[in-house]
């Protein structure tokens, strides 16, 4: 059996996450992801909006032809994901927003 992951483990992405809670303090606050699984990882994620996705991009300089589009929820929610590579960790970022609805096609 291998022995469980401590805290040291994920010491790469917590130490992102510390330099990002001084070097971008001012940005949105994501909603923040580790994992003993990937412990290389550091997620951010990002519920209200696509501006905030857009401000992390942009901080860390995600070309924006990094960025993929997805929906999910039957259509209902578009998510943009980009990653990059922040101080030894792999770091994730997703957007969520809602789909605009249409009308139906009212004339």
């Amino acid at each position: 059996m291998n022995e469980p992951l401590t805290l040291d483990g994920l010491a790469v992405p917590l130490r992102v996450l510390r330099l990002f809670a001084a070097d971008f303090g001012h940005l949105p606050a994501p909603d923040v992801d580790l994992s003993g699984i990937y412990p290389e990882r550091l997620t951010l994620r990002f519920h209200e909006g696509l501006r905030a996705f857009e401000a992390w991009r942009e901080a860390l300089a995600v070309p924006p032809e990094r960025v993929t589009h997805t929906t999910q929820g039957v259509g209902t929610t578009r998510v943009l994901k980009a990653s990059t590579d922040y101080a030894g960790a792999q770091v994730h970022l997703y957007g969520y927003a809602d789909v605009p609805a249409t009308d139906g096609g009212a004339a």
